[in-house]
This record gives structure tokens, sequence and C-alpha cells, in this order.
């Protein structure tokens, strides 16, 4: 039984897991940023639309 080799795997595999969670956390924090970015768009063209509300709210047509 090689403790030293074991201890290195324990090691090695300890450090992968902490870098896949920094990993998956900036992710995440990316994610955040773009879902908010995407809402902040998306309100700003929403007060687009309510500063001339009578353009492109009525459709005549008569046949």
């Amino acid at each position: 039984m090689d403790i030293a080799g074991l201890s290195m795997d324990m090691y090695q595999t300890g450090l992968m897991n902490k870098v896949g969670i920094a990993v998956l956390s900036n992710q995440l924090d990316m994610n955040e940023t773009l879902g908010q970015s995407m809402v902040a768009m998306m309100d700003r063209s929403m007060m687009e639309q309510s500063v001339a509300p009578h353009i492109g709210s009525n459709f005549d047509m008569s046949v």
C-alpha cells in the first residue's frame, strides 16, 4: 500500500473539485449578470413603448 501515492491522489482529487466549484461559481455569477442585463433591456423597451402609446396600438381596416 503506497501511502504517499494515495495522499497525492486524494489531494489532486480535492483540488480538482475545488477548481470545478470555483468555475461553476463564476459561471453562475456571469449568468446572473446577463439575466439582469436582459431584464434591464426589456424594461427600457417597455419604457420606449409607453412614451408613445398611440403608435402601433390601433389598426383600422376596411373591407
